[in-house]
């Protein structure tokens, strides 16, 4: 496989880049990734990407840049620059600004739904789906609209719900 820059080395630096459904790689030889700056660990980090800190932008003191440090753990953008992991719960509050984009770009969200078996997903919604129409057949017997309500009995019975006899109650 030859290199996609300069197309006459051999390529040995290969990088893939998902998004979406779409897949992008990019082979490069030894001198083209170099010139690019992937082959020096100083200036491409994967925690770069996800602090959305610049390869020049280091956590120096001196060059004007504050160092946020968890104040539960002492863990600095340093620290998670080097691990790729956070120190402590309270870390993700600290650098909630810049993890907050890493999460957009590698999942869906920001928040943890989570993953149910199917029976049980399905099971749940079916839950609701009845808690829903046992609530609306109390207001239509309540509002004394009994086609509305024999209607929902009807659609309860389907989903094999509580008799009408528990609903009126």
């Amino acid at each position: 496989m030859q290199c996609c820059v300069c197309k006459e080395k051999p390529a040995t630096v290969h990088l893939t880049q998902i998004v979406g459904e779409k897949m992008q790689k990019l082979d490069l030889c030894e001198g083209c990734a170099k010139a690019k700056g992937i082959n020096d660990p100083t200036s491409f980090a994967m925690a770069d990407l996800m602090l959305g800190l610049g390869a020049s932008q280091e956590l120096d003191p001196s060059a004007g840049v504050v160092e946020i440090k968890c104040p539960r753990c002492g863990f600095s953008q340093a620290d998670f620059k080097k691990s790729g992991r956070l120190g402590c719960p309270e870390c993700y509050q600290t650098f909630a600004e810049g993890l907050a984009g890493l999460l957009k770009t590698m999942h869906k969200g920001t928040r943890h739904t989570g993953k149910a078996p199917e029976a049980l997903r399905k099971s749940r919604e079916t839950g609701d789906r009845l808690k829903l129409l046992q609530k609306k057949l109390n207001q239509a017997i309540e509002a004394e609209d009994f086609e509305a309500a024999a209607t929902l009995r009807d659609e309860i019975k389907g989903l094999g719900g509580a008799s009408p006899a528990k609903a009126a109650k």
